[in-house]
């Protein structure tokens, strides 16, 4: 089904990052976006249309297993904030097969976001938190790429997680990609971080469906909590 869904992108209407603009009706370009910021809509991050631009036509809804939201961290909020987490921003929720896509293609790849910068796609009312409950028990598996290597792995993740490819994705809380001057680092959250056999199952496809061949580890959120930097890796794939 990830080949389908990518096979599909190819269908659409894929936006060139260098020129992401939003055309009005009258034929005349709006400026470019600020980093994350979605093409069109009011700004409230409640609009976002994957109807037809053809008068009279009406665009077949697919539903998705589950809503989802996509969350954005901007790096210069977070100079501002005093407590972690509190500069993320929820973005938009999509629920269909066409929302996602409208949404995936107006707005930016990893490789385009600014130092700093996190992209979140949770499964909606779950915040990408370890204070969620829904979190709090979890871990996370984690890649790391070079710089602007991740737009594809990205894409693929977002694609086999809304697509329920995972055998144990009612596990699954969410994805994070995070842009560092160094690296990029896509992470898959969990809820039980305890069942062992459930975590090795979604490593070792996430890395099928990735072609990933490095060795990834997954890291208890509770451990990481207590000893920041100094967890270690409990499971290996």
């Amino acid at each position: 089904m990830v080949e389908e869904a990518v096979k599909s992108a190819d269908e659409s209407k894929v936006i060139d990052d260098t020129k992401l603009r939003a055309v009005r009706s009258d034929g005349e370009e709006d400026e470019l976006p600020e980093e994350g910021e979605i093409v069109g809509g009011d700004g409230d991050g409640d609009t976002l249309s994957s109807s037809s631009s053809r008068p009279g036509t009406a665009v077949v809804q697919h539903p998705l297993e589950h809503s989802w939201t996509l969350w954005f961290d901007n790096p210069s909020a977070k100079a501002k904030q005093a407590s972690w987490g509190s500069s993320m921003r929820p973005i938009y929720t999509f629920s269909t097969v066409e929302e996602f896509w409208s949404l995936y293609n107006n707005i930016h790849r990893p490789s385009k976001l600014a130092n700093g910068s996190d992209f979140y796609c949770f499964k909606d009312k779950i915040e990408p938190k370890w204070e969620d409950p829904l979190c709090a028990n979890g871990g996370k598996w984690t890649m790391a790429f070079p710089k602007s290597k991740s737009d594809t792995c990205w894409l693929y993740t977002l694609l086999a997680m809304i697509g329920e490819q995972f055998d144990h994705g009612d596990d699954i809380c969410g994805a994070v990609v995070n842009i560092r001057p160094r690296q990029e680092k896509i992470s898959l959250w969990t809820k039980n971080a305890a069942n062992e056999n459930a975590q090795i199952s979604i490593g070792k496809q996430w890395k099928e469906f990735l072609d990933y061949n490095d060795t990834i580890g997954f890291i208890f959120h509770d451990d990481a909590k207590k000893l920041d930097r100094g967890a270690k890796n409990k499971y290996t794939v």
